[in-house]
């Protein structure tokens, strides 16, 4: 028999965060009448480990899709999405191109080096491209000052008929907790790319979701928003739920209980014995691990959900096991079901924040020995 670990994706709980994320847009653009942005669904890191082509299914309702690896573009095409792609960071070798030519791509430029591969290519299809600028987040894209001279090489591109549409982009550093600081960004992208034509995109899942800066955005007919970790069930906000944005977990780590042990009081549990009993007590051990993904550095307290009873991590997580409190769940036994995160237990960002982490790098982590299962 297979080790007693699962981790469901909920098809119809990603279909429906995108459904929350395009009400959210149509609420803040309605007042003015202006029609609400295009979406890119962002797809990156194997759609935050959902698998892409559970994301291709859930995300029919978006414009466009995004993500960073060119396989993962390729298996798009191959589920059946024939909109458009994104490549976040681009192309990196100038053989990258024939592909982005042959896949129907739009490709982010962000550097001196992708418009030199682009200037040498022999061309033959004409690219959607989106010229990067770095307005804050100093990661990728062409400086404030660089900015104005790669984006006239972008359009002689145009011109020479390898590039398609030329856009204009950039990436916020702290939507989620600074909105000055985001504020600052927009002025810094408005200045600087003001009367430049193309299509815009700037927010990514918290600029999306604020509506406080819904009035300082770039406007025109060809906006296009950027959600990511909202679309799987995860708040981009520290001081905000999934819930508060009517958000469901898109997936959820389950495991059952494989041992049952009573310890007396002061006696340790696990490695290091970090945890020591405060009395006579039941402990179930779950056959999830770090090795499964679930983080190392979650400690005691850690919520856990035990047959639908909310109860907590004790001691420290091991490669393939973890220990529980029955405590709260006196009937629990061999067999009982352990939620670790997702539906019927506590959400991703609750154990995050936990362990000292974020929603992203756990459901990324899920790892692939882990079977998963699709629930419509």
């Amino acid at each position: 028999m297979p080790r007693p670990i699962s981790a469901t994706i909920h098809i119809a709980s990603l279909r429906h965060n995108l459904d929350m994320v395009i009400q959210s847009l149509n609420n803040a653009t309605a007042p003015s009448g202006v029609k609400r942005p295009h979406i890119w669904a962002v797809m990156k890191a194997n759609a935050y480990g959902h698998d892409i082509e559970n994301a291709v299914r859930a995300f029919s309702a978006a414009e466009g899709m995004a993500m960073l690896d060119l396989k993962e573009a390729i298996r798009c095409r191959a589920a059946g999405w024939t909109g458009p792609i994104m490549l976040l960071e681009g192309f990196f070798q100038p053989e990258d191109l024939e592909v982005l030519a042959e896949f129907g791509l739009t490709t982010v430029i962000h550097c001196h080096e992708q418009l030199k591969m682009l200037e040498q290519w022999k061309g033959g299809v004409a690219l959607n491209a989106m010229v990067k600028l770095n307005s804050g987040m100093n990661r990728l894209g062409f400086s404030v000052d660089d900015y104005p001279g790669a984006f006239e090489r972008a359009q002689r591109l145009q011109k020479a008929g390898k590039l398609g549409t030329v856009g204009r982009m950039t990436h916020f550093a702290r939507a989620d907790d600074n909105i000055d600081a985001t504020l600052e960004q927009i002025r810094c992208f408005n200045r600087i790319t003001d009367g430049l034509p193309g299509p815009v995109s700037v927010c990514n899942s918290a600029a999306t979701l604020s509506p406080d800066l819904g009035a300082y955005m770039p406007s025109g007919p060809d906006h296009w928003v950027r959600p990511g970790i909202c679309l799987y069930g995860s708040s981009p906000f520290a001081e905000s739920s999934a819930d508060d944005f009517g958000l469901q977990p898109g997936m959820t780590l389950a495991a059952e209980i494989i041992s049952v042990r009573g310890v007396k009081q002061g006696e340790g549990i696990g490695y290091g014995h970090t945890y020591l009993a405060e009395r006579a007590m039941r402990i179930g051990v779950v056959a999830c691990g770090y090795a499964d993904g679930y983080p190392r550095h979650a400690g005691t307290g850690t919520p856990i959900t035990v047959n639908g009873v909310r109860t907590r991590l004790l001691g420290r997580v091991s490669m393939d096991m973890l220990a529980v409190d029955l405590t709260p769940v006196p009937a629990a036994g061999v067999g009982s079901q352990a939620v670790l995160f997702g539906q019927g237990g506590p959400s991703v960002d609750e154990v995050a924040a936990a362990a000292g982490t974020l929603g992203y790098e756990l459901i990324c982590a899920v790892a692939p020995r882990v079977p998963r299962f699709i629930q419509d």
